[in-house]
């Protein structure tokens, strides 16, 4: 059987037409290339090199071996990738943050058949607004995050990152049920002018981009409430003491006595992306669960307004 660490110094060999060369760049003495060479000779039956003024060349039988050594070794090394992947993922830690209504919604799907797949690798995840988790990821702290942009807005957040983009994420008008405008199937910002609003903290980018859509239509939000859990924004506006922006992934479930409504002609829409740090390759637990992100995320939107 021939020898795999010999037809690595064969190709060597032929690759830099030069046996000190090949000797140099695998970290061998010339006298162990000839050695090996020879013995490769002896092994394939036939003169696999020849000398000439140009240097070192391979003979016709030495070309096919070449050509199948560069096969076997590729084969060897993809062999050897994934072997490193399997077995980075036999242990370790994952550290993961997400803002809230990922973590609410996309993040316990992901986890469950993240752990089932690789029960061994150690999770941990943190829960904040994209502006307070991209200085811990670039800073190495985190492995991974869930993170949303606004359009022409937000670009920033991603920059530097390996960013993976996962769905859209419509902003829905919630209204009470009971509320005069919940009649109408469609609604235009404009029919929201004088409205109370509750809204998430005004440094949130959501409550920002809120402001900023109310400015473009004309007016200024009168802002009654605030509060970070949309669970909250959905219990006052069911109260009926205002209405709200509330992105879709945040209505994973919607209230009942709540009316969800499109605005148009064109609502405001965040990116849910995905990233990592780009100064380092991407360790095989964050890399596998990419993967279970990607596919998790094929199952939004999973709800829509009425």
């Amino acid at each position: 059987m021939l020898s795999v660490p010999r037809l690595r110094v064969l190709r060597e060999v032929v690759q830099r037409g030069s046996f000190s060369e090949a000797a140099a760049a695998l970290s061998y003495t010339q006298s162990a290339v000839s050695q090996a060479v020879a013995a490769l000779e002896r092994e394939a039956g036939a003169t696999l090199l020849q000398r000439d003024r140009r240097g070192v060349r391979p003979t016709p039988v030495g070309a096919l071996l070449v050509s199948h050594a560069d096969a076997i070794l590729g084969r060897l090394e993809a062999a050897e990738a994934d072997l490193a992947a399997v077995l980075g993922l036999r242990g370790g830690l994952l550290r993961m943050a997400c803002f809230p209504s990922a973590g609410a919604a996309l993040m316990p799907p992901a986890i469950a058949a993240f752990r089932a797949a690789h029960p061994d690798v150690e999770l941990s995840l943190a829960e904040d607004e994209p502006d307070a988790i991209v200085p811990r990821l670039r800073a190495g702290e985190l492995d991974l995050a869930l993170l949303y942009e606004f359009h022409g807005v937000s670009e920033k957040l991603g920059a530097g990152l390996r960013r993976i983009e996962l769905f859209e994420d419509p902003l829905y008008v919630a209204l009470a049920a009971n509320h005069p405008l919940a009649a109408k199937s469609q609604l235009a910002l404009a029919d929201l002018h004088g409205e109370p609003w509750i809204q998430t903290s005004a440094a949130t980018p959501c409550a920002q981009h809120v402001v900023r859509c109310c400015h473009a239509a004309g007016f200024e939000p009168t802002v009654s409430f605030e509060s970070d859990d949309y669970q909250t924004v959905q219990g006052l506006v069911a109260a009926g003491v205002g209405v709200a922006l509330i992105p879709q992934l945040a209505l994973a479930p919607a209230r009942e006595d709540v009316v969800v409504r499109d605005l148009r002609p064109h609502g405001p829409v965040r990116r849910v992306v995905a990233a990592t740090a780009r100064s380092a390759e991407v360790a095989p637990p964050a890399a596998a669960m990419l993967d279970v992100l990607r596919t998790v995320a094929q199952g939004w939107p999973a709800v829509r307004a009425g």
